[in-house]
């Protein structure tokens, strides 16, 4: 039993997927047994519908000076921050001098478009080499969580924000209450606080189970941020679903009264509520066939391997994580994972130790299989791919289903 994060109400977990290791801690085999395992439980609040861990790793060991995502790494993902920074712009920076602030800045994938535009930003990161690569794109990136504290001295040093931003972060953030305090600091009478997560609805429709690891604390939905808002006398004025990340959603939150609330804050609210998301008997059916997935799953790697087929891995995620160590998925099924992030080459998966390698190694080898972690990314992917299935290669997918792709026309 543990306490809601949001209402500390005590909630009892609806899944546990055992024993894992931090997600995207790819290592190194001298580190093998070193390595450190927790169990990944997750919950749903009955009282104020928020699904989130109940077992917490501490924010130092998921985000630290050699952090290794950097969003940069995709064409989709560089695309989609273009055009979130010219909606910002657009439609939320009339004033003169405006300031935004980043909550998690990576990379500065979003915030180099303001800064190109020589508008006043903040990036507060607390992986100082993500930071660092911010900055080599002009960002002002310092390197630090946000809570209160980070909060009142930024206001001190420059005044409040007309928006705040945040994209696939909020959710990492287990100190919620002081985030939202600092929040609310910061944000100017009539500012904005934008930011996108995975969606909680897209997850449960497309039993995209990989998307619970360590850094997502929290699983959003509407719903449940409305309750954790109205404590702070905040609400969402608008919301707009995203493709990226296997289904996001797009939350515009100010003070109340102070934005006019858009219609489809309340169509996507009544979506929610005959998706059943707050209800737990929902969870358990999730659960239900999230256990149905992994039987699948590895009966399918099983059956390959045993026709002499090889199979590999494709983009060595922190969602493949969740998938190679609940499922139970090792090298012995998975040959390797190919993937361009040049701080995993080298090294091996979290928990079970599939090797990582170049993309270089993939576009060489003769594979016949590719199981296809980064499917988030898979209208890309496949598009690029497109000699390794001209000469038979096929994807394997697990979201929504366990299922093998045909070969597109190439």
């Amino acid at each position: 039993m543990s306490r809601c994060l949001i209402c500390q109400t005590e909630m009892t977990p609806f899944m546990s997927f055992g024993q894992m290791p931090i997600a995207n801690g790819f290592l190194t085999p001298d580190a093998f047994e070193q390595e450190y395992f927790f169990d990944l439980q997750v919950g749903f609040c009955h009282h104020c519908s928020m699904v989130q861990l109940t077992e917490l790793v501490e924010p130092e060991k998921l985000f630290h000076d050699h952090y290794a995502y950097f969003s940069s790494m995709s064409v989709q993902m560089a695309q989609h921050f273009a055009q979130f920074a010219q909606m910002v712009r657009e439609r939320y920076l009339s004033v003169t001098d405006p300031l935004v602030v980043e909550i998690g800045s990576n990379d500065g994938i979003l915030l180099r478009h303001f800064a190109k535009a020589g508008i006043r930003h903040i990036g507060v990161e607390p992986s100082a080499n993500v930071a660092e690569a911010g900055r080599a794109h002009g960002v002002n990136a310092i390197v630090r969580f946000f809570d209160e504290e980070t909060a009142e001295e930024l206001y001190n040093s420059h005044g409040p924000a007309d928006v705040l931003l945040g994209a696939n972060v909020i959710c990492h953030l287990p100190n919620i209450h002081s985030v939202m305090r600092g929040v609310q600091m910061l944000l100017k009478d009539e500012g904005v606080f934008i930011f996108e997560e995975p969606y909680l609805g897209d997850i449960v429709q497309k039993n995209a189970y990989d998307q619970i690891y360590d850094e997502h604390v929290f699983y959003f939905s509407l719903h449940s941020l409305q309750n954790l808002f109205r404590q702070y006398e905040m609400e969402i004025i608008d919301a707009m679903p995203q493709p990226v990340h296997g289904g996001s959603m797009r939350y515009v939150v100010a003070r109340q009264g102070m934005w006019p609330i858009q219609p489809n804050v309340s169509e996507h609210l009544a979506r929610e509520t005959a998706l059943g998301l707050m209800h737990a008997s929902t969870y358990e059916q999730f659960k239900q066939r999230v256990y149905r997935s992994r039987e699948e799953l590895h009966a399918l790697l099983s059956e390959l391997r045993r026709n002499g087929k090889r199979v590999v891995g494709y983009g060595a995620t922190s969602k493949s994580t969740t998938v190679t160590n609940f499922c139970g998925i090792g090298p012995e099924l998975v040959e390797y994972i190919s993937d361009t992030t040049t701080g995993k080459h080298g090294k091996y998966s979290p928990g079970v130790h599939i090797p990582v390698v170049p993309y270089e190694h993939f576009c060489q080898d003769d594979n016949d299989y590719a199981l296809l972690f980064a499917w988030n990314h898979g209208d890309e992917i496949i598009a690029k791919e497109q000699v390794f299935q001209k000469q038979g290669g096929r994807f394997i997918v697990y979201v929504p289903s366990v299922d093998v792709l045909d070969c597109v026309e190439v």
